[in-house]
């Protein structure tokens, strides 16, 4: 075929124009020539010389369709076309299958990407472009050392190749590895499975609390302080009700279900991730209620999905916790090297991680609430910290400071100066401490992706730019510039610096959004 059209979709950003025509030449590799404006503008796009259509299709992102045919849409098209399920069902015809028609607007919850809300996610197509952009080849393999919930993980499965990911939250691996598993679920068990547990939980609930006396004495009490007593029986009668489904890889979605209204139903305040606490009352029945909507509207996307037959071809994983400082000896030793690495680093002291998660990490069992500060210690990006932790990181921060560039040393000691002579608070007098511990991780954990890169392998990074204030100062922290000349010092050279507007995805984290990010993407030097 010497000439094949391509039309881009609609609603796109200009950022994703950008990835579109990067994705689009990387897996061609010929001339792409708009059609019908110019490179701005345009909305179909030619592309002179030979093209796998098939390979286009399947692996393109931002692509409507690739020919002019009613049935040449994309493979992307067609598995965001099953996110209407959501709603109730209109993603299915009449028997049972997805339908193909394009949704109109944007859409980041195909898949199994939209059963838990979590702060800080990738954006798929935005992974699945990267990924094309990288040429990853078919048996390549693709890493995210903090992959948080798997976005990453999930778009390089679906695209055939292996994935490996590390995370130091365990709710964050847990929600990874069920989003990775549940991609192969029937359809029929998940509306089968939701059927059974409502019947049961729209029956009278037991009265009595299980699951919640079988956790330590220490969480209960915490527990107790976030959730009201028939919160605390409602949510047992839940848990008891997942317990008893037979298929482990069903039984966990389920379990990401519940965490997922956990947050809603307690007396933490909904728009506030500092732990605060603001009593109200549920209505009896509300806190099942809620879950069964919860868990009806996500099997019902994860199956209309799981319907397309997409489960055959999906490359392996793994994702399991562990330290991105520290996955150079992980998977070197077990042979793995990376085609690319793609992944969205925690921003310098944006978010409380652990705490923003405490309630899940307790009430599912999956980390203790006095082992919370210690994991929240070791976390890159945290901002809490102890006068003698504050004291430590500044003396490792003296002791390595070489290590860092210089506009990086820079601004930390500017932080620090402004703040030691002003009245600040607590956390202010924290910052540049924190900061260079941040900084001194990510070079740390830039060092590991080069080890674990192939020759040429990339490096694929979402960074978010960040602001403060200092001795009555505003203060640019311009963590994209101080990442740039840190990989750079550890053999990554730049090869692309796109700007992005942030899309936010829930309400409740808008006002502790970073509103402008960078893709950033490297390639290892070769000695």
């Amino acid at each position: 075929m010497s000439e094949l059209t391509c039309q881009l979709k609609d609603h796109i950003q200009p950022f994703e124009r950008e990835l579109a025509l990067r994705e689009l030449r990387s897996l061609s590799a010929n001339t792409v020539k708009p059609l019908n404006g110019n490179q701005d503008t345009a909305t179909v796009f030619e592309i002179s010389g030979s093209a796998d259509v098939r390979v286009l299709r399947q692996s393109l992102a931002y692509w409507h369709s690739v020919g002019i045919g009613a049935n040449d849409l994309t493979d992307q098209v067609r598995a965001e076309a099953t996110s209407v399920a959501r709603r109730g069902g209109e993603g299915t015809n009449g028997t049972g299958q997805p339908v193909a028609r394009p949704r109109k607007g944007r859409c980041l919850r195909y898949a199994t990407h939209g059963i838990h809300e979590y702060r800080g996610k990738f954006f798929p197509q935005l992974v699945r472009s990267l990924i094309n952009m990288a040429a990853v080849p078919l048996d390549g393999v693709v890493v995210d050392p903090m992959c948080g919930s798997g976005t990453t993980l999930v778009e390089a499965r679906l695209m055939g190749r292996t994935a490996f990911g590390f995370d130091l939250n365990p709710l964050s691996v847990f929600i990874a590895d069920v989003k990775c598993r549940s991609l192969s679920l029937s359809s029929g068990a998940l509306s089968d499975t939701y059927r059974r547990v409502s019947e049961e939980l729209l029956g009278a609930p037991r009265g009595q609390t299980s699951y919640f006396d079988s956790l330590p004495q220490h969480d209960q009490d915490y527990l107790r302080r976030w959730f009201a007593p028939s919160t605390l029986i409602e949510l047992d009668h839940i848990r008891c009700t997942i317990d008893s489904i037979d298929d482990g890889s069903i039984r966990n979605l389920f379990l990401v279900f519940l965490s997922n209204i956990l947050r809603e139903v307690s007396w933490q305040k909904d728009d506030d991730l500092r732990v605060r606490r603001e009593v109200h009352c549920l209505s009896k029945g509300e806190v099942v209620q809620r879950y069964l909507q919860e868990a009806a509207r996500s099997a019902r996307v994860v199956g209309a999905f799981t319907a397309l037959g997409r489960s055959v071809g999906l490359g392996s994983y793994s994702v399991r916790e562990g330290d991105a400082r520290d996955i150079g000896r992980t998977l070197l030793d077990a042979g793995v090297h990376a085609d690319a690495v793609v992944t969205s680093p925690p921003y310098a002291t944006a978010l409380p991680y652990i705490d923003t998660d405490r309630l899940s990490l307790v009430y599912l069992g999956l980390l203790p609430r006095s082992a919370h500060r210690a994991r929240d210690a070791v976390m890159i990006g945290n901002r809490e910290v102890t006068v003698t932790e504050r004291s430590s990181h500044w003396i490792a921060y003296e002791r390595n400071r070489a290590s860092l560039p210089a506009a990086t040393c820079r601004m930390i000691d500017r932080i620090a100066t402004l703040n030691e002579g002003a009245a600040v608070g607590f956390r202010r007098r924290n910052l540049a401490a924190l900061l260079s511990k941040y900084f001194l991780d990510m070079r740390d954990v830039l060092g590991q992706v080069r080890s674990i890169l192939k020759p040429r392998g990339a490096l694929c990074m979402v960074v978010g730019n960040n602001r403060t204030v200092a001795g009555g100062q505003e203060v640019a922290i311009r963590t994209v510039e101080h990442l740039v000349d840190i990989a750079k010092d550890q053999g990554l050279h730049m090869d692309a610096n796109i700007d992005m507007d942030m899309l936010v995805s829930k309400e409740i984290f808008r006002k502790n959004a970073i509103r402008s990010e960078h893709v950033l993407m490297f390639k290892k030097s070769v000695d």
